[in-house]
């Protein structure tokens, strides 16, 4: 792993009261509609001359950015704090692995500019504010712990652990003195010279010390010593010091030598090399890592194209993320999120089931030539014999669908129906509009092409037919929300239900086909919402070609990078006794678009 490029600051200290003083509590996540106005009342009751500003009034943060990286809401955040002469910041409350960080946010920005602050967070969630601090900067990061789920207890409960457990917790965070068994170490020492052996001995001995320090996945790994790094770099045609990627969230610095170690890990072959360096390239796109700590279980993937993947054997075919060079690949990126980013289970990683390994796929382009689609990389503006490695995240895997038509209409009505029911999170509570990846094997391929010129011309007709049910809906977000309870007493379904139908743009439409009504009611409309809108889907033809399968994956955004080959690439893979590339290029199609 690289060396961390945040340095720590010098916090202030704490207040010696909150009597006289303006305090801010901010924040929104996780019941803090109940919490916040409650710890105001708590504030103003025992220290009447305090002032108090909540969330409407002074805004919040958001995640604190990385070393170099300049965020509006933080600068308006902090001058806010300014302007008002405000002495403390409370937030919350972090009860998931996206809104913890967020909130955190808040603490930090107002640490950074000598303000003394505390968050709030539930069970599990005070190691991720922690870690959230000092990879951000403080040396030092006080937590009020909430006894529980937020959303799981009612108001009463609510109120009750408000007064009785964090408003203790909250005055001692804010008044009492720092100690230094508070202070935050960093969990690795990272050796200055990244060639540095870290340790010896056999091989059963190397893998449980690799364990203890959380470098590996739990199972066997490659040792990596320096003459298997070597072959690695010898393939990157990359200097061992050469820098990679900067990677958040521990904003560590990666070198090749980083990489190749993770490689080996992983079980890699050293001509892996080119495209482990551009998935790693790939990691820190923000679009891609946005969703990676949420206790949803994002869970990481990525796919190739180009002929280097034919050239190297990484399948495209019946089960290919089970092969062993797609395998290693998606173990790899198992080892890049840990080692190289800085994402660890139960710190920053907080499926709350866990997660699978990452997969890597390959689109059969191949394919895509005898059915006349453009291959992803190629819609991306990219060559057709250009390289590419695409990262994305996925909330499910497997459940395909195998339809019992070869009409290519009814198909498409198929695959909306099939998108109109896995929205983001379980029932489709989450995100109007989520991100998606879709597989297609070469017959489903082929008989889409008929009608559908093109992949965006399938993709307008799923966008056109892909709708929901407004009364379902609403029923999902409202009762199975991911975040805050919403109480059904204050706020009845029918009035949320008229919420969602002006924000998401409910229309009256026919009543999708999918629905059971009886036969005279086919042209009986109602109110349906839509769940995609274009430039949120990538289609890819893969996998199996003798069987009629489409596969849906909603999830997170996408990141893709050119694997960058060295200049001696041609006789490094003669001499390791591969084909030249040329044998893999394919026709050249213009590319689509960038």
């Amino acid at each position: 792993m690289g060396q961390s490029l945040v340095r720590p600051i010098e916090q202030s200290p704490r207040l010696s009261t909150l009597d006289g003083k303006t305090i801010a509590i901010v924040g929104g996540s996780f019941m803090a509609s109940v919490t916040h106005p409650e710890l105001k009342r708590l504030i103003l009751k025992e220290y009447p001359t305090a002032k108090v500003y909540v969330l409407g009034e002074i805004g919040s943060a958001g995640v604190f950015p990385g070393p170099g990286i300049r965020r509006k809401s933080v600068e308006l955040f902090q001058t806010k704090l300014k302007e008002l002469g405000v002495d403390a910041v409370i937030s919350g409350n972090g009860g998931c692995g996206l809104c913890t960080p967020k909130e955190a946010g808040s603490s930090i920005a107002a640490e950074y500019v000598g303000i003394p602050s505390v968050t709030i967070a539930g069970p599990g969630f005070a190691d991720q504010v922690a870690v959230t601090a000092v990879n951000n900067g403080l040396q030092i990061a006080r937590v009020a712990l909430y006894p529980g789920a937020f959303a799981s207890h009612s108001e009463e409960e609510l109120l009750d652990n408000t007064r009785k457990i964090l408003w203790p917790q909250i005055k001692k965070a804010l008044t009492e003195p720092f100690s230094e068994i508070e202070r935050i170490q960093p969990d690795k020492v990272v050796p200055a010279d990244p060639r540095q052996s870290v340790f010896s001995g056999s091989l059963d001995e190397v893998n449980r010390y690799f364990d203890e320090m959380n470098w590996s996945d739990g199972l066997p790994v490659v040792p990596p010593t320096m003459d298997r790094i070597d072959a690695f770099l010898k393939y990157g045609g990359l200097a061992y010091d050469a820098p990679v990627a900067t990677l958040p969230i521990a904003h560590r610095q990666t070198l090749a030598i980083h990489v190749a170690a993770c490689g080996v890990m992983s079980g890699c072959r050293p001509e892996y090399m080119p495209v482990l360096v551009s998935l790693t390239k790939a990691l820190g796109a923000p679009d891609f890592r946005r969703t990676l700590s949420s206790t949803h279980a994002w869970n990481p993937y990525c796919w190739l194209n180009g002929p280097v993947a034919r050239q190297l054997g990484i399948d495209c075919g019946q089960g290919e993320i089970s092969q062993s060079a797609n395998t290693s690949i998606g173990r790899f990126m198992n080892f890049a999120l840990k080692n190289l980013s800085g994402y660890y289970v139960k710190q920053d990683r907080m499926g709350t089931f866990g997660y699978l390994m990452p997969w890597c796929l390959v689109e059969d382009e191949e394919a895509c030539a005898r059915i006349g689609w453009t291959p992803y990389h190629v819609e991306q503006g990219y060559d057709a014999n250009d390289n590419t490695i695409t990262v994305a995240s996925a909330l499910m895997w497997g459940n395909n669908m195998a339809p019992s038509t070869n009409d290519p209409e009814r198909i498409a009505q198929l695959v909306a129906w099939d998108i109109a029911e896995r929205c983001q999170f379980a029932l489709g509570s989450g995100k109007q509009y989520t991100y998606r990846t879709i597989l297609l094997t070469e017959p489903m391929a082929r008989n889409l092409k008929k009608e559908y010129a093109d992949k965006e011309a399938f993709e307008r007709t799923l966008v056109e037919t892909a709708r929901r049910p407004l009364h379902e809906r609403a029923f999902a977000n409202y009762y199975a929300n991911p975040g805050s309870r919403i109480d059904s007493e204050t706020f009845p379904l029918s009035r949320y239900e008229k919420r969602i139908a002006r924000t998401e743009g409910a229309e009256p439409t026919p009543c999708p086909e999918w629905y059971a009504h009886p036969e005279g009611c086919r042209e009986t409309q109602i109110m349906t919402v839509p769940v995609m809108k274009p430039d949120m889907t990538a289609i890819l033809i893969t996998g199996d070609n003798a069987r009629n399968k489409v596969q849906v994956m909603p999830g997170g955004g996408y990141s893709t990078v050119e694997i960058i080959l060295p200049p001696e690439w041609d006789a490094l893979m003669q001499e390791a006794g591969y084909a030249p590339l040329s044998w893999f290029y394919r026709a050249n199609p213009s590319p689509v678009r960038k």
